[in-house]
């Protein structure tokens, strides 16, 4: 069957845009990856290891709070470098694969984190390489999009990628309710003892985003290779990223967005490592509920994120940014003073519209 370009002139990245398969392709990966940050970093993991496994919530909550920490220092330290690499030697799919399988590793081998102080450890270098490849991953998918998408259309179909990851979310966590957690009888015949229906959401996690990552590699073009092998490529990633900095004033503009964007981000990553474990700590939600919260978050967020896909190409991603964390900051900062699980939920879940715009426009 021929393929189908998607119409909208030349990429943002000066090459022939790719075909509609191949840019579903690209947002299909947002289904198979967002199931790790909701499943695992935000409404069942966190909440399994800070009240289950770790010694007590203060202490699982502090540890938690240091694994990821030392994963997003990592992720800040080795960003901008593989990113100037990546720029010497053109593809970026190799370096995806490695990431992703990385990802879903460290991820499956959570099944063996038992109700054990023991094993808080083992959980925290297994979640914290696996957040660290994740965090990752994103930077090199993120930077596949402008030599895919059409100039004019690339807020829109980043939209669309966040929308299908919400949706994603949603689906995964449907799943963990039904089969793992709302249940008697939890499938593949696990026992609730010793946990093995929560552990369980770890290897379904791996699973499903190594499973939906395949249309990705399989259907979706690189970036052309530049013909440098990998020695010669970290050289020169190194020597432009020291040249960026040495002129950094010559960029003030990008230097004063990047700080803005790594200050904003960070509030919404600490939302998302923190959110399940405060709902569960501060408002006694079960794991049944926290999913179902889990749920309403990303009904909101996919909304939100196909809306703004929208608004993002008509008012362009400085003002839909500004106004999502404006938002953000307003229902967010009513969280801190609610006293009551109605209101959290009246407060928390329209924060779910304005957190996929954010990432989406950055």
């Amino acid at each position: 069957m021929a393929e189908i370009p998607f119409q909208g002139g030349e990429t943002a990245g000066g090459t022939s845009h790719a075909s509609f398969r191949a840019l579903f392709a690209w947002c299909l990966f947002d289904w198979a990856n967002s199931a790790f940050p909701t499943v695992i970093i935000t409404f069942v993991f966190a909440a399994y290891f800070t009240q289950g496994v770790a010694a007590d919530v203060v202490t699982g909550t502090a540890q938690w709070g240091y694994a990821m920490a030392v994963s997003a220092l990592a992720v800040a330290l080795s960003a901008p470098f593989c990113g100037a690499m990546a720029d010497h030697s053109g593809r970026r799919k190799p370096w995806l694969l490695v990431l992703t399988v990385l990802c879903a590793t460290t991820t499956f081998l959570l099944w063996f984190t038992r109700p054990d102080p023991a094993d808080a450890l083992w959980a925290l270098i297994c979640v914290g390489v696996a957040n660290f490849a994740f965090e990752m991953g994103q930077v090199f998918y993120n930077s596949m999009l402008p030599d895919l998408s059409p100039k004019a259309k690339v807020g829109r179909i980043s939209g669309w990628g966040w929308g299908l990851g919400y949706a994603g979310g949603l689906a995964c966590l449907g799943l963990v309710l039904v089969g793992f957690v709302e249940t008697d009888e939890p499938w593949f015949g696990l026992a609730k003892d010793q946990a093995q229906n929560l552990r369980a959401v770890a290897p379904l996690t791996a699973i499903w985003f190594a499973v939906f990552a395949v249309p990705l590699f399989a259907l979706t073009p690189d970036t052309a290779a530049t013909g440098i092998g990998a020695g010669e490529a970290f050289r020169r990633g190194l020597a432009a990223l020291w040249e960026t900095l040495k002129h950094i004033k010559d960029y003030a503009q990008i230097a004063r967005f990047l700080l803005a964007r790594m200050i904003y981000t960070d509030g919404l990553n600490t939302l998302f490592a923190f959110g399940g474990i405060y709902a569960a700590g501060t408002f006694g939600m079960d794991f049944s509920e926290l999913i179902i919260f889990g749920i309403g978050m990303n009904v909101t967020a996919g909304l939100g994120a196909a809306l703004f896909a929208w608004i993002d190409d008509w008012i362009g991603p400085k003002r839909t940014i500004l106004i999502a964390v404006t938002a953000l900051t307003l229902f967010g900062g009513a969280l801190l003073f609610v006293q009551s699980k109605t209101f959290f939920w009246v407060f928390g879940l329209p924060l779910g519209i304005f957190i996929g715009p954010a990432q989406a426009a950055s």
